[in-house]
This record gives structure tokens, C-alpha cells and sequence, in this order.
């Protein structure tokens, strides 16, 4: 599937490095997104070696078991953990955010923020600090809508957002919504 197949609006952050402030952001962002009203999904892409359970618990051991799949599931909330290394196609193959969107409810949902996957051919908003002496994404990137940064920038060929005006980065997204959606 690719990701124009998905049926809700995916907008991703990216940036250069690590530390650039994405996730600072996000949890800043996503309630001022929620408090107008939209129903948010969050894709975060890891870099290294994670776990969600915890030694010991049922899910944990039938997982180490050797399940494929481990599905748990409350009155108050459910979680899917996928063993890639366990399906031998998947074993060698880098993730990609097409394999993680229909695992999504999108009946459920309104919009999907993605951070990390800049690879990803999904509109894009860039983190920027040039502080950390990082280059542009934007210039090389078509799939960059905006840059979102701490200080002012010279040559964007995008919108400039103020990183720290979690309000205005909305009303971007707001229309950023209107204008993608058929």
C-alpha cells in the first residue's frame, strides 16, 4: 500500500539530526490540535532496538515464545506488537511507513502525524535550528510544505513557521488540511 492509499490526511516531521526538537514539538502540537477538535494518530520512526512490554508479563512471554504477533487488548486500550525479524521477507528490510499505516484505524481518526520517515514521499514539515549548525532539508526536498524554526531563516523557498507558536503551526496544518483534502 502506498501512502497516497491512506484515506485520512499524513503529515510528517522531519529534520536533519537528532535533538532537532520533533518530538518537543509534537507534544506541544498535538494537544492544541486535539483542543479544535481533531482526532490525531501519531507514527514515531525509531532508529534503534525498542520494546513496549515489560519481562514478565503474559504478552512479554508469549511474544518471547515466538509469536509473529501479539495482540493485547483491554476495555481501555489495545496494542499490536510485530516481530519483523520473525517473517523472513521483513527480516533484512528497512521499515517503511507504508507497512504501519494500515494497522491504523482510520475510522477513528482525522489526521496522522508522522515523525522521523523523511524519506517518506508525504508532505512535510521541517524542524529546524540553525544553532545546531545543521543544513536545510527544504532545498533538496520537495516534499517539504514548511520549515518550523527557532530563528529566522534567509533562504527558504517554503513557509518560515515559528518552532516555538505551537497556535500558529495549526492554523498551518488547518489549512494545509483544507487545501489536500478532495
Amino acid at each position: 500500500m502506498s501512502t497516497a492509499a491512506f484515506t485520512r490526511p499524513v503529515l510528517g516531521f522531519c529534520a536533519y539530526g537528532s535533538g532537532s526538537g520533533k518530538t518537543t514539538l509534537l507534544t506541544r502540537l498535538i494537544p492544541v490540535l486535539t483542543a479544535r477538535g481533531l482526532r490525531l494518530s501519531v507514527v514515531k520512526h525509531a532508529h534503534h532496538k525498542f520494546d513496549v512490554d515489560k519481562p514478565g508479563k503474559d504478552s512479554y512471554r508469549l511474544r518471547e515464545a515466538g509469536a509473529v504477533q501479539t495482540l493485547v487488548g483491554s476495555d481501555i486500550r489495545w496494542a499490536l506488537m510485530t516481530e519483523r525479524q520473525r517473517v523472513p521477507e521483513r527480516q533484512s528490510t528497512t521499515i517503511e511507513l507504508s507497512e504501519l499505516l494500515p494497522q491504523l484505524d482510520d475510522s477513528v481518526i482525522d489526521l496522522v502525524l508522522v515523525e522521523g520517515f523523511k524519506q517518506a514521499e508525504i508532505d512535510k514539515i521541517e524542524i529546524h535550528r540553525p544553532s545546531l549548525g545543521y543544513p536545510l532539508l527544504a532545498p533538496g526536498d520537495d516534499s517539504i510544505i514548511a520549515v518550523a524554526a527557532d530563528a529566522p531563516l534567509s533562504a527558504a523557498a517554503v513557509p518560515t513557521l515559528d518552532l516555538n507558536n505551537p497556535e500558529a503551526i495549526a492554523d498551518f496544518i488547518a489549512h494545509w488540511m483544507k487545501d489536500s483534502t478532495p
